[in-house]
């Protein structure tokens, strides 16, 4: 699922606080670095060079939480679980990092208000996990569904069934925040259910492909239903967070895809 809504325009900028975040990281990556030159002179003479250390930056900081280059690579990485990204294209380095920062005003709002009750359980992870693999269309074509065919899915997209596991597990634990707090006075309709099926899921598929019926799938569909209605909502409830909170793009080069973001929406098959 793309990033759950809008994210407001941030500023660009550096406060003390983030220069101090900043300062710190640099002097974790130079001490790893000289560690590393330290290791690379160790080495017998006529041993291979050791490839040049490239250290991470940070890009932003919501509410004093920095979020690192590697984590918007690592997203990217993680897009390919979308299948509403079908036929749009690599995950651009700007909307990765769009949707990690509505990510961290989610969690960080989430623990405030210790909403341990939406915690998903192991099942309910391994549920989706499985879902995942029989019905996103990348990985029918792989055959997720046996082992090697899911080990090999992870491997050409330089992922781990950790880091997917990991991933699924945050996305319960979102689609159960947005039913607690926005879900109560919508209703979805069988047909707008049956409208999704055909007009958006099925031409996702290739001819010849193994297309899942639409009563295994019927209540994933509700669940993309429900997170597109709650968009407006869900806007304004991130707008009144960045006003409360602090959110700073510390790369300039990742800001203007901010400022006019598409309201992201989801599709069945999968967790993006």
């Amino acid at each position: 699922m793309r990033g759950l809504a809008r994210v407001p325009t941030v500023r660009v900028g550096r406060r003390f606080c983030t220069c101090a975040l900043i300062l710190i990281l640099m002097a974790i990556g130079a001490s790893r670095s000289a560690s590393q030159a330290a290791q690379s002179t160790a080495q017998p003479e006529g041993a291979n060079a050791a490839a040049p250390v490239v250290l991470d930056r940070v890009v932003a900081v919501v509410n004093n939480h920095a979020i690192l280059l590697s984590d918007v690579q690592d997203e990217i990485r993680l897009s390919v679980l979308d299948p509403g990204r079908a036929g749009e294209g690599q995950l651009t380095e700007q909307h990765a990092l769009e949707e990690l920062i509505s990510r961290a005003l989610i969690e960080q709002q989430i623990r405030q208000e210790d909403l341990r009750a939406i915690e998903p359980s192991q099942q309910e992870v391994d549920s989706r996990l499985e879902e995942l693999r029989r019905q996103l269309p990348a990985c029918i074509r792989q055959n997720c569904a046996t082992d090697a065919g899911w080990k090999a899915f992870l491997r050409s997209h330089g992922l781990t069934a950790e880091r997917v596991e990991a991933y699924a597990r945050y996305r319960v634990e979102i689609l159960r925040f947005i039913e607690e707090r926005f879900r109560q006075g919508i209703q979805i309709s069988q047909q707008q259910i049956e409208d999704y099926y055909h007009k958006t899921l099925l031409p996702q598929y290739a001819p010849g492909e193994l297309v899942p019926p639409l009563d295994q799938v019927a209540s994933r569909i509700q669940e993309i239903l429900l997170e597109q209605q709650v968009n407006v909502l869900f806007d304004s409830w991130l707008d009144n967070l960045r006003q409360q909170g602090d959110v700073e793009v510390i790369d300039p080069s990742l800001a203007p895809a901010l400022e006019h973001p598409k309201a992201p929406g989801d599709s069945v098959g999968g967790d993006g």
